[in-house]
Formats: structure tokens, C-alpha cells, sequence
């Protein structure tokens, strides 16, 4: 029965969100049930595509992305697949009528890693953010709004600022693993084997910046999706604290992080302001 295979697909893309993100679990946890595995789905698919050209350095990447986008193909064009994490994306893109030009953009900027290393102009830099983070907001808008256009496209800019201010959080925190691992360098005009903190402070304003406009967004998200989202929007301003208040030269040497406790902290004050209504 396809039930069935669905099912275990469903479950594959949410062991895959638990093992790889345990910050980001916790959030969709806090998201309404009736969304929940749809956001799943979608962290499954962009994890894959992302782990491939990240991790998988004693293997051919460029022949395991080539056969990924071939297999993502299929499973949009057939609306099933063997691999469980496809049959499981395709299936949200069917039911939230996600576009296709979003998928394209955010494939378009994982294959890029495999071969580009730097990002000179702020123009390429702003492509990039696109399709590998404002792409995956408005995926998951798609599936907050469940099928309301008009509040799609009321809180399509703000999604888009939020994913940009997640990914820029990521890029400061993974500098040394991203800069020496994989020899990459995302920020434009910042030479960050020589980060200082004018640098490092011009970057932190710029995804405070998006962070801002984010929020607007997250006040006005169905009831459904706004505890979820806020709840990872609060994380990821703790961590960009804590970058906030790192030595530039102490970030290229280690990856900054937040307690255990410290999530757990946060977890409580979010679900205490969102029962008060005051997000």
C-alpha cells in the first residue's frame, strides 16, 4: 500500500531533522501537528541536498548531485519516489502547491558549492543567500499559509529575511569549518583569514537587520506555524548574541554554540510570551 510507504517515508525525513538538527527538531515541535511533517519533509530534502556537497568528500559530488536532481525530477514529474526523503518532499510540494522555480533556485545554490569558493560581488552573494536559504522560508510559508495566497504573498518579504538572517547566523558560526574544511568564503569583500571586529560587527548588523523584518512577519503567521517559528527566530538571535560578544580572532578558531540549558531557557520564555499573546 502507497499508505504505508508514505508513512515510512514520512518518518525517514523526521529522523533526519532529529539527527541533524537538534535546535531545529525542537522548534517544528512546537508547530502544530497538522503542519509538522510537512516541514519535516522539506528539512529532509534541503539537509540531502546540502550533506552531499558538504560531507560526502571521499565520493564523486558532482555525480551524486547530478544523480540527486535526476531522481528529484522523477519524483516531482511521477509524484512518488524510491527515496523515501524525495517521495516525502514531493508529497508537500503536491499538497502546498510549492513552485517550482523555489526548488530550482535553492538546487541552483547547493551546486554551486561544488565548485565556487568565493563570493566577490555583493550581487553573487545575494544570489546565493536566495536559493540556499529565502527559497526554504518561502517553502515553508507555503506550507503556514496552507493554500491563502494572499497572506503568502502579504508575508512573502518577511519569510525571505528570516531565512537570509538564519543562514548569514550559520556562515558566522561555521567560519572555521566552512573557510579552512572547504575552503569557502561566503561573505563579500571580507577577507576572513584576517577577520577584525569592524568586520565581523558590519556583518552582525546587516543580519540584525534582517532579523527585524523577519519578525514582522512572524507576528502576523497562523496561529498554527507562529509559536514554531518564533521559537527558532529566539535561538537563532541567542547565538548571533554570542557571536555578537566573541572575539572576531576567537570565531575563526571554534564553533560558537548554546547550552543545552540555555535552549531550554529560551524554549520556556518563548512559550510564556507566545500564551501571553505578546508576539
Amino acid at each position: 500500500m502507497k499508505s504505508l510507504f508514505d508513512t515510512v517515508s514520512f518518518d525517514c525525513s523526521k529522523l533526519v531533522t532529529q539527527s541533524y538538527s537538534t535546535s531545529f527538531s525542537s522548534a517544528v515541535k512546537m508547530l502544530a501537528p497538522s503542519i509538522r511533517q510537512d516541514i519535516y519533509n522539506v528539512y529532509g530534502f534541503v539537509r540531502f541536498a546540502d550533506e552531499i556537497v558538504d560531507s560526502f568528500h571521499d565520493y564523486d559530488k558532482e555525480v551524486l548531485f547530478s544523480m540527486f536532481e535526476e531522481d528529484l525530477e522523477n519524483a516531482l514529474n511521477k509524484k512518488i519516489s524510491l527515496n523515501p526523503i524525495l517521495n516525502s518532499f514531493q508529497h508537500t510540494v503536491q499538497t502546498h502547491k510549492i513552485p517550482k522555480e523555489l526548488i530550482d533556485a535553492f538546487m541552483k545554490s547547493m551546486k554551486l558549492d561544488l565548485t565556487k569558493k568565493e563570493y566577490i560581488s555583493q550581487e553573487e552573494y545575494n544570489q546565493y543567500i536566495y536559493g540556499s536559504a529565502d527559497v526554504v522560508g518561502l517553502m515553508c510559508l507555503k506550507v503556514f499559509v496552507r493554500g491563502n495566497d494572499e497572506l503568502y504573498d502579504k508575508l512573502k518579504a518577511s519569510a525571505m529575511r528570516l531565512g537570509s538572517a538564519f543562514q548569514k547566523v550559520n556562515f558566522l558560526r561555521d567560519l572555521k569549518a566552512d573557510f579552512e574544511g572547504l575552503n569557502r568564503t561566503y561573505f563579500p569583500n571580507t577577507d576572513l583569514s584576517k577577520l577584525d571586529e569592524t568586520s565581523k560587527q558590519e556583518i552582525i548588523q546587516e543580519i540584525e537587520d534582517d532579523f527585524k523584518a523577519g519578525y514582522q512577519g512572524i507576528v502576523n503567521l497562523p496561529i498554527e506555524a507562529k509559536f514554531g517559528v518564533y521559537t527558532a527566530y529566539v535561538y537563532y538571535k541567542k547565538l548571533l548574541k554570542k557571536l555578537k560578544n566573541t572575539p572576531s580572532a576567537e570565531i575563526k578558531n571554534t564553533r560558537i554554540r548554546v547550552a543545552d540549558y540555555q535552549k531550554a531557557s529560551l524554549l520556556a520564555k518563548c512559550y510564556v510570551s507566545y500564551r501571553l499573546n505578546l508576539i
